[in-house]
């Protein structure tokens, strides 16, 4: 069973347009003026999309995400908002109609991407292996545009940024309840690779504290010393789906491949344990990160 990624390459076949949840079930509007409520609520509070984002826990691209109405304001983010921004509850007042639209979107993604984003959406255990850049569910706006806009061959720019709002839309899955158990093992590399620029690492990597200090997740940084590697055969997934047995996933050069063997798994759960056990801990992960950034 193979599916293509939104990780890796596309043919021209496979650039058709993306639906979004909300054009596929009618819901575009509410959240266009979701969003453009929430900007003007933030702006008449004198908050940045940063200042906001720290106040209730979201980083300054996701709150710009969802102000232009492409990513989905949770309910309990517009609790929270409401009461941040006093909104009176206005904000609060949507939250039938966010839900409802929630329960009918589909997966924000291209036809030839459904078949493995449903499993991801639907994931009670995520587990990730990195060893270029920082994987999809972790990027910000920023980053995320840096690496569609340096991929060969070139993409357009409505694709590109069809792909960036694709993407974080994507990020959800890390949101929704019951919380999803997501855990990532990183090598050292990723951190000190400056996609994007100065500015933007320094933003990715802020991204992953606020990402790695959430209870359902864990960050695990692979130091680049150790003389001996379990798995020097790429990066993948590994997902476990709700009432489904675990499967894998791995992409070489756009060539994708989503395991379901369970013998081939096995092999890949082996190899992710002892990576696990080599990494720094979540909590060294962290301070290391800290110390990227200055900020220790």
């Amino acid at each position: 069973m193979v599916y293509e990624s939104s990780e890796g390459g596309v043919t021209g076949e496979q650039q058709r347009r993306a639906e979004t949840p909300a054009e596929e079930n009618g819901a575009l509007g509410v959240f266009v003026v979701i969003g453009k409520q929430l900007k003007l609520l933030r702006e008449r509070a004198g908050l940045s999309q940063r200042e906001f984002g720290d106040l209730v826990g979201y980083g300054p691209d996701q709150i710009s995400a969802m102000e232009r109405g492409v990513r989905t304001p949770r309910p309990e983010f517009l609790r929270k908002a409401d009461e941040i921004l006093g909104a009176g509850g206005l904000l609060t007042a949507v939250i039938p109609e966010v839900e409802e639209a929630m329960a009918k979107a589909r997966t924000r993604h291209p036809e030839w991407y459904r078949s493995y984003a449903a499993l991801e959406a639907e994931a009670v255990e995520l587990h990730f292996y990195a060893n270029q850049g920082v994987p999809g569910l972790l990027q910000t706006e920023d980053y995320a545009r840096a690496v569609f806009s340096r991929r060969r061959p070139l993409l357009d720019e409505e694709t590109i940024e069809r792909r960036v709002a694709d993407r974080l839309a994507r990020q959800q899955v890390l949101e929704q309840w019951p919380l999803p158990m997501c855990s990532y093992v990183l090598e050292e590399a990723v951190l000190l690779r400056p996609i994007g620029g100065p500015e933007v690492h320094k933003d990715q990597l802020r991204q992953l504290l606020r990402i790695g200090s959430r209870r359902n997740v864990e960050i695990q940084v692979m130091p680049s010393a150790p003389t001996e590697h379990p798995n020097m055969d790429g990066p993948f997934n590994l997902l476990t789906p709700k009432k489904r047995a675990q499967v894998a996933y791995v992409e070489v050069q756009g060539y994708p491949r989503l395991i379901t063997e369970p013998e081939d798994v096995r092999k890949i759960v082996d190899r992710y344990g002892i990576m696990r056990a080599m990494a720094l801990t979540p909590t060294e992960s962290l301070a290391l990160i800290e110390k990227l950034l200055g900020e220790r």
